[in-house]
């Protein structure tokens, strides 16, 4: 076949994949992730289930299609503000980041859901959607790497300290071998900072997404600065 016909071979099985993860993506804001099929992607498009099934083998398939573009966007916004505000204080630098990261979230809850809700029964996520994973992790962990210390803790007696230290060593070696494997330049002291930090933001996050402020009363946007100015604060 010569090279204009595979190329037009190419740009249609492009479009045609483009076009089933718009859909699929239509599918999970409306019905969630159990609710994307590949058969009723296809009767939408004018194919036959088993035609479309030459571009995604299964729906798995196609929901780590998606999985890998919102991880790769969601990397992308937060390295973004991360580079915005690189010439900023630390603590600037931060609110930038994070508040990024709550508008990539808000944008597309079911994006954000697909990455961070439920698991999706029966769905076995494959390796390389970790490592995609890993670079919004890492934006975030960036920014907060940037903070000052926080001071250290009133000296405790010996016996508490003895309890805290043993208390936290499983954590610190679990990051450090993390920290090891993912080839991060940061101490553990940032580190574990910036997973915990990673950690409230999502809790925050999911809550909103959710809709679980709205009957409390409680303004979502003022809860979470107030978590990022607290994360800010070193609390």
């Amino acid at each position: 076949m010569t090279g204009p016909a595979r190329s037009r071979r190419q740009r249609y099985r492009d479009q045609t994949r483009e076009e089933a993860k718009q859909l699929a993506m239509t599918q999970l804001a409306e019905l969630g992730p159990t609710g994307v099929s590949v058969n009723a992607i296809a009767k939408r498009m004018g194919l036959t289930g088993p035609a479309l099934y030459r571009y995604f083998a299964s729906r798995d398939d196609l929901l780590t299609e998606l999985i890998r573009d919102a991880y790769r966007d969601l990397a992308e916004s937060l390295e973004a503000a991360g580079r915005a505000s690189q010439r900023r204080q630390p603590a600037a630098r931060v609110r930038a980041v994070t508040a990024a990261f709550r508008e990539w979230a808000l944008a597309a809850p079911h994006r954000y859901l697909l990455l961070f809700g439920t698991p999706v029964p029966g769905y076995a996520a494959p390796p390389d959607t970790v490592e995609a994973a890993n670079r919004s992790m890492v934006a975030i962990l960036d920014a907060f790497s940037a903070l000052p210390t926080p001071p250290a803790p009133a000296e405790a007696g010996p016996a508490e300290a003895t309890d805290r230290a043993d208390a936290a060593d499983p954590l610190d070696r679990q990051l450090a071998d993390l920290a090891r494997r993912r080839d991060l330049a940061v101490t553990p002291e940032q580190f574990r900072r910036g997973l915990l930090a990673w950690t409230r933001l999502h809790g925050v996050l999911s809550l909103e997404v959710q809709n679980q402020f709205a009957p409390m009363g409680v303004d979502p946007a003022l809860v979470y600065r107030a978590e990022v100015e607290t994360l800010i604060a070193g609390g």
